[in-house]
């Protein structure tokens, strides 16, 4: 429902994964197997002499430094601009206001209610509720719209669609009180204090 690139986030995670798997069959091998290891030294070396010569033949004229080494520090820049930038990303799309209309009275001017009215509204009337072990609301934009993603986490044994029909009359009081019709994401999870499948409900 928000903005975090998902599937972004697996690619990297599944490509990590992989090269930190990769590394450590590497280093089982290298220690249990000869062979690998005998391998590992004369590649090394060779990957290493290709490197310095490398480094040899892009040296300044009349100076022993490379030029690669600052092709290495902007590289390693802009690995760093592109971490910030994806940091940046994660958790984008909440939002601070829920309704936003234009009142034409006595005195014209824009009529705005902030999410934290909703959420905690919702919040103070689910909390003390002996068959859910936890409960979130959050303000999001999905699309220029605001939104909100009630998250619920029942105790074992609770009917999640009655729970959902419960928390959808909340929300219904709660759009009669703000005069708007709200998007809501129902979201009913299971943790370790909850014992059956995920339910979402939209409304």
């Amino acid at each position: 429902m928000n903005g975090t690139p998902a599937l972004l986030n697996r690619i990297l995670l599944t490509v990590l994964g992989l090269l930190l798997l990769g590394a450590g069959l590497l280093l089982v091998l290298l220690a249990t197997v000869p062979s690998v290891g005998a391998w590992w030294h004369s590649w090394s070396s060779g990957a290493w002499g290709g490197i310095n010569q490398l480094f040899d033949s892009t040296r300044f004229p009349g100076r022993p430094e490379s030029w690669l080494w600052i092709v290495v520090a902007l590289a390693l820049l802009a690995l760093m601009g592109l971490m910030v930038a994806w940091i940046a990303q994660q958790g984008k799309g909440k939002s601070n206001l829920l309704a936003l209309d234009y009142d034409p009275g006595e005195t014209p001017g824009d009529v705005r209610i902030g999410g934290g009215v909703a959420e905690q509204a919702l919040r103070h009337a689910l909390e003390g509720r002996p068959d859910l072990a936890g409960a979130t609301v959050t303000t999001y934009e999905v699309q220029g719209t605001p939104a909100l993603k009630v998250r619920l986490l029942p105790r074992q044994g609770v009917a999640p669609h009655l729970l959902a029909a419960e928390v959808t009359g909340l929300v219904d009081a709660l759009e009669a009180v703000v005069g708007k019709k709200i998007p809501v994401l129902i979201h009913i999870g299971a943790g370790a204090r909850t014992r059956f499948s995920r339910a979402e409900r939209v409304r």
